[in-house]
């Protein structure tokens, strides 16, 4: 019994010699932070609505496949957190979402910060914003990203 345990003993004595002769690797990279825009459990339903009315101006929610607009982006925070957006999801500000006046719900858009060139795409699921001169609200962890101030 003990001639079949001592070789194995010699064996691993070996095998550990010889791993503490090579120079330990470097520990790999960390992965990248994953910025994809998924859909959470309570994702709401697939929306392009009727046309509707805030503050005197009509809003006509329709399908845009060409959509492209240049404008100012603004970002909603935690006074919206926890209630429903307007496809009925519950609002969460960690995640990339937006609200748009026209876009159906849920469409994926890509949004480019033209003064530092970062780009990420979002997920348009609530309505707004309603600011004058304002084409998208973002959620606070896309404006984070983007560096929208």
């Amino acid at each position: 019994m003990r001639l079949a345990v001592r070789p194995a003993f010699a064996a691993a004595a070996i095998l550990l010699a010889a791993s503490c002769s090579t120079p330990p690797k470097p520990p790999p990279p960390p992965p990248p932070e994953d910025h994809t825009v998924t859909l959470p459990p309570n994702a709401g339903v697939y929306k392009v609505g009727q046309p509707y009315q805030v503050d005197n101006v009509w809003y006509y929610p329709r399908e845009q496949p060409d959509y492209d607009e240049t404008g100012i982006a603004s970002w909603y925070g935690p006074t919206f957190y926890g209630h429903h957006t307007a496809n009925g999801e519950m609002y969460d500000g960690n995640l990339l979402t937006a609200a748009h006046k026209t876009l159906p719900m849920p469409v994926n858009v890509r949004v480019t910060n033209l003064d530092n060139g970062k780009s990420l795409i979002v997920r348009v699921n609530d309505r707004g914003p309603y600011a004058r001169g304002r084409i998208i609200d973002l959620s606070k962890r896309a404006a984070e990203l983007l560096d929208v101030g």
